[in-house]
């Protein structure tokens, strides 16, 4: 894994109206290789219940700016110290369906425990970049959709969780700055769903 990679890239400012939101790409250093965090999602929430997602949440007028807004969220959903990460850069921001343009922070955190810090979070999953890696547990589909045309889903199946949607579209560019993976050629299928199937 590169992270030099990460903070060479010239990262992508979305020209948005949106409400901005900043997450936290945290990798995890191990003796058997670097691991990345995932949070799960509270089954109660009206936004993406039940699904993978990067500690992080919307911005508040009391933040200096979107890094502080991602270490805000990360304290408060995994209670990750402020001082506690090292950034390495970001990724590109992203627009989601929930009227969200997120910043992704790609950071290096501690390896030490971690647990929900609110009801938002429902579980905290650290997956071995390895596994995330593996051809093997990836898929990928076409989705049309009335609004917003076709759209890309890429899903990776690790340890019993699924991480797809929004959060997988940001790994797909992590992964893809930091390793040597690269997104398979577009699927042929185009699948027909609704706006609830999207991220």
């Amino acid at each position: 894994m590169d992270l030099g990679a990460i903070t060479a890239h010239d990262a992508v400012d979305a020209d948005s109206d949106l409400r901005p939101a900043a997450v936290i790409v945290p990798v995890v250093e191990r003796p058997n290789g670097p691991h990345v965090l995932f949070t799960k999602r509270a089954e109660h929430l009206e936004d993406h219940p039940g699904q993978m997602s990067f500690p992080g949440g919307g911005y508040e007028p009391e933040d200096d700016d979107l890094r502080a807004t991602a270490r805000r969220e990360a304290d408060e959903e995994i209670g990750l110290d402020p001082a506690e990460p090292s950034f390495h850069g970001r990724l590109d921001d992203f627009e989601t369906v929930t009227h969200y343009v997120i910043r992704p922070f790609v950071a290096t955190v501690p390896d030490r425990p971690y647990e929900p810090g609110d009801d938002e979070v429902a579980e905290i999953a650290v997956l071995a970049l390895a596994d995330i890696l593996d051809p093997d547990n990836y898929e990928t589909e076409m989705r049309e959709h009335p609004s917003y045309g076709r759209v890309r889903l890429h899903y990776f199946h690790v340890d019993g969780y699924t991480v797809w949607g929004a959060t997988a579209a940001m790994l797909v560019q992590f992964l893809e700055l930091a390793t040597d993976w690269e997104s398979p050629p577009d699927p042929e299928q185009v699948l027909d769903h609704d706006a609830d199937s999207l991220p």
